[in-house]
């Protein structure tokens, strides 16, 4: 007969099976899924959903994982413990609310992506009041569950995205950035900065994307194993052997998609390198999604936006886009470097964005708390704009409150990983250089192999054995530390 952990590798490979449909699945309803197709594809996603709850969910398996638990050694310690969790966090919800968040879930984001380009509010606020009236109900279950783990609804779904790091952290994170951020931008908004690019420039699509697709293979991303492709909003999925990037492109400006495709291989090589060998169980999975970001802001920030890579993609910028040689590299690296409070968040820069980050945090944790209601949103949203950034978005919803694709299907509690995210990648950078002292000449060169190397070893080989805390202090010596993102800002702007 089987070990117990056998039976216990043997459910969650089975598990990865449907993971695996579903996120393609997800990836085609987002790309390249017509119009019609929402309700059956909502039911199908819904159907699978609801299977693999009821197998993680099984109370059966609480006597395998003890009989595990009590042989488990080496490696497998970490195995059973990481499977545990996964347990222990399905089998708290009923598997009818799991399925009514994926049918909300997908007809709101589906919807979504018309209402935002129309500026309607009101209609997405039939489907997100369900949302969130779900997602409520999710946070009191989970929080009744571990009363002395979670002091706040919020604090138990927050426990999905960022887990490892405590309310406390991002507490004192946030804390130490809005004391530095708002006079760093007061300063740095009064000088004379203007952008690269005319409003009669013109870059065509199909160039740009052949731009997008040199800079990957530049980063290293295997078009073996895996593609890019157009969303309204830029994201990927998928992972070892079939990697997803999707970005979005504007004709008359091509640093924005460059930067949201290398943001976004940083996420697809995070997922392809995690370990080989444990890649249909729990551990040989990322972290969470605040060492997530931290490897998508590490290409897109320290890496794109340093000032020898940059010039030698400039290079490989004029070969593609022709009529973009009129801008040098250092016009360029000006334009991607602008500080100037702005509307959207994934168009912000890196000085701005965390404050996009806190306001969308301090309105979902009151969202989920119930000390708001999603009503309330647009006015509460214009109040902190004016507050954090000096901005009014009015009645401007599509460069307001329905910018984000995260609320549309309950994503709450995943905001402050950007944030987290941004803090780990300039620790981290810090990290490597202080290793490799040639690295600006490596960039000048356009290797990247480097940089590839050093996280495969401390973060993307190490999956989810050691918790976020860990990984951190094992590859830079300390726990997260807001100091570092305020050193590069400091550096690169002051």
């Amino acid at each position: 007969m089987p070990s117990a952990y056998q039976q216990l590798t043997d459910v969650f490979t089975r598990l990865a099976h449907l993971d695996h449909a579903s996120t393609y699945l997800t990836w085609d309803q987002m790309v390249m899924m017509p119009e019609q197709g929402i309700e059956r594809r909502s039911q199908t996603l819904a159907e699978l959903a609801a299977l693999r709850h009821a197998q993680l969910s099984n109370d059966a398996l609480g006597d395998w994982f003890d009989e595990a638990q009590a042989t488990a050694t080496g490696d497998t310690v970490a195995s059973v413990r990481e499977m545990r969790r996964q347990w222990d966090l399905s089998r708290v919800l009923p598997a009818e609310l799991v399925k009514q968040q994926i049918m909300a879930g997908a007809k709101c984001e589906h919807a979504w992506r018309t209402q935002r380009e129309h500026n309607d509010w009101d209609g997405f606020l039939v489907n997100f009041r369900e949302v969130v009236a779900l997602a409520r109900e999710e946070a009191r279950i989970r929080q009744s569950a571990a009363p002395d783990q979670f002091d706040t609804p919020y604090d138990a779904l927050l426990d999905l995205h960022c887990a490892g790091d405590t309310s406390e952290l991002i507490s004192e994170v946030f804390t130490a950035l809005k004391a530095v951020l708002p006079d760093m931008i007061s300063t740095l908004s009064q000088r004379e900065t203007t952008g690269a690019f005319n409003d009669n420039d013109h870059y065509p699509i199909e160039a740009q994307k052949a731009l997008s697709e040199a800079l990957m293979a530049q980063l290293g991303f295997d078009f073996s194993a895996g593609r890019l492709d157009v969303s309204v909003h830029p994201f990927s999925t998928g992972g070892r052997g079939d990697a997803r990037i999707t970005t979005r492109y504007r004709d008359n400006e091509f640093m924005d998609a460059l930067l949201a495709t290398a943001h976004e291989t940083g996420h697809a090589s995070y997922e392809s390198g995690l370990p080989a060998d444990w890649a249909l169980l729990p551990v040989g999975g990322s972290r969470n999604m605040s060492i997530h970001e931290s490897q998508s802001l590490l290409f897109e920030k320290q890496l794109l936006l340093a000032k020898p890579f940059l010039a030698f993609l400039t290079q490989l910028i004029h070969q593609h886009l022709p009529d973009s040689r009129q801008y040098d590299a250092d016009t360029l690296w000006r334009h991607a470097t602008v500080v100037k409070p702005s509307f959207v968040r994934v168009e912000a820069d890196e000085v701005t964005y965390p404050l996009h980050v806190i306001l969308r945090y301090e309105i979902e944790s009151a969202l989920i708390n119930g000390d708001m209601e999603p009503d309330a949103i647009p006015t509460v949203w214009d109040e902190k704009m004016q507050q954090y950034l000096g901005l009014s978005t009015g009645n401007n919803h599509k460069l307001g409150c329905l910018q984000d694709i995260h609320w549309t299907d309950g994503a709450f509690g995943y905001f402050p990983s950007y944030t987290l995210g941004a803090v780990n990648a300039a620790q981290l950078f810090h990290a490597m250089t202080e290793q490799h002292t040639d690295w600006e000449q490596r960039f000048a060169d356009g290797d990247t192999s480097f940089v590839r190397a050093w996280l495969s070893e401390h973060i993307w080989q190490r999956g989810s054995f050691l918790s976020s805390q860990e990984l951190m202090v094992q590859a830079t010596g300390e726990t997260t530390n807001a100091q570092h993102l305020i050193n590069h800002l400091r550096a690169r702007y002051l």
